[in-house]
């Protein structure tokens, strides 16, 4: 029974410890983000965690680009992001290639594929 309890215990802890991280890896998204000529704003929000807003640029500027909660897959991150050209979703992985830039790819249900980077303002 012991040892039940011990092994119960690690996945337990296992499983906190890497929740944490991804909930640290996906706040690594909140700030101010340029792609072309779009400034993204990321901010912390209930409904899906990360919230990304156009703040600037030549179309779409108010959408939020999140429409489904992130999900960790293992250092990525996966989940419907809408394009701020086009405001079509894409299902898209997003990757953090290092501190200030996300490289997202990703590809709507009619497999209209796209991919860019982000690079941090602020």
């Amino acid at each position: 029974m012991k040892k039940i309890t011990i092994i119960c215990f690690a996945l337990v802890t296992v499983g906190f410890v890497n929740s944490a991280s991804a909930a640290e890896g996906i706040m690594a998204m909140v700030g101010k983000w340029q792609w072309d000529k779009f400034t993204v704003v990321v901010t912390k929000c209930k409904k899906t965690e990360v919230c990304a807003k156009v703040t600037a640029g030549p179309k779409n500027v108010g959408m939020e680009m999140i429409r489904s909660k992130l999900v960790a897959k293992g250092k990525n991150f996966v989940g419907k992001v809408a394009h701020p050209q086009t405001g079509d979703t894409y299902n898209t992985k997003l990757s953090l290639t290092n501190k200030n830039t996300w490289q997202l790819n990703g590809c709507t249900d009619a497999n209209v594929c796209a991919s860019g980077e982000f690079k941090r303002i602020k």
